[in-house]
């Protein structure tokens, strides 16, 4: 076996065996993983998540995960802990510790501190019969049949499996909460996902003066000035009502030169787009994206109820907003 394929193979391995400890999780679902939603869902504080080294990686991203799912939460370095931080943790809250071994020294220190405040101390380890997971009050068994690691000690299956069991928590309060698309959008309010579900289209479009508009009366060259001057690549086009009856774009003033017409003497009804695409200002700025994916169109008109004008947005005005 040449070197590349040997090096494929090891990464196969890795995979394998990493799924099959994930796999292998779904015995452990069983009452003590219910019981710990329920005290995580009776908990008036805040998940405090604790562990040491792989484990604390692995418990920042839990904490992290909790938190922007509904569940309040923080993580806990347990060498810090025993030097002030342990402050950090109130009656009200519930202790997640997290130690392949269950027998971690940092965390085992401050577990008569936790006692003493009565706080509800919930263990994710690999060792059932372990010092943490017997002074817990629930705990997860985590176990791993091997790591993936071919030496057996680098924190590999085990820290995947640790991950995953995190993750059924988070999704399991979640859902169990009630936690809407709404909720999220209002933890993520800075990233792409977050614009994706807060931005409307009325905080994107352009409005008012800045909206392009003819009257279907008008001929094309007024148009061409209403475009240039607003540099939208487009106009609407409207009756004495401030109805939407169409739009003219960049394509239909291509289409109409190639037909000859002198945009001087033809009129803007005539070579105008009828049926344009239009969307209304409350919806998602993500659905107007989806529209103009859809119909394969740059632009598109906001209305009302009855067709009125309302404002006006093309796909560089997503990207501005980092919808795309």
């Amino acid at each position: 076996m040449g070197q590349d394929q040997n090096i494929q193979a090891l990464a196969l391995a890795v995979i394998h065996t990493e799924a099959q400890a994930v796999i292998a999780l779904a015995d452990q679902i069983n009452q003590q993983f219910v019981d710990a939603c329920h005290l995580m869902l009776a908990c008036k504080g805040r998940i405090v998540v604790t562990g040491m080294g792989k484990s604390g990686h692995i418990g920042g991203k839990i904490a992290a995960t909790l938190a922007s799912t509904g569940t309040p939460a923080f993580f806990v370095h347990p060498g810090e802990a025993s030097h002030g931080d342990l402050g950090m943790i109130t009656r009200q809250d519930v202790v997640l510790a997290l130690s392949n071994s269950g027998e971690t020294a940092e965390i085992l220190t401050i577990l008569p501190l936790i006692k003493r405040l009565g706080v509800p101390l919930i263990a994710m380890t690999g060792q059932p019969e372990s010092t943490l997971a017997r002074l817990a009050t629930v705990h997860i068994n985590v176990a791993v049949q091997q790591e993936a690691c071919p030496l057996g000690l680098a924190p590999t299956s085990s820290t995947t499996a640790a991950l995953v069991m995190g993750d059924a928590l988070a999704v399991s309060l979640l859902e169990t909460k009630g936690f809407t698309r709404d909720d999220f959008a209002l933890s993520h309010p800075g990233g792409s996902l977050g614009k994706r579900l807060i931005l409307k289209v009325a905080d994107v479009m352009h409005a008012g003066k800045d909206v392009p508009a003819v009257n279907s009366s008008a001929l094309v060259s007024g148009a061409l000035l209403e475009m240039t001057n607003k540099k939208l690549g487009m106009t609407a086009v409207v009756d004495d009502q401030q109805q939407v009856l169409g739009i003219f774009t960049d394509g239909d003033l291509r289409r109409m030169l190639e037909k000859g017409l002198d945009v001087r003497s033809t009129s803007i009804h005539q070579v105008m787009t009828v049926s344009c695409a239009t969307i209304s200002a409350d919806l998602l700025a993500v659905e107007a994206m989806q529209i103009m994916e859809a119909k394969k169109i740059n632009a598109l008109l906001v209305v009302d109820q009855q067709r009125k004008l309302q404002g006006a947005l093309n796909m560089h005005d997503l990207l501005r907003a980092g919808i795309v």
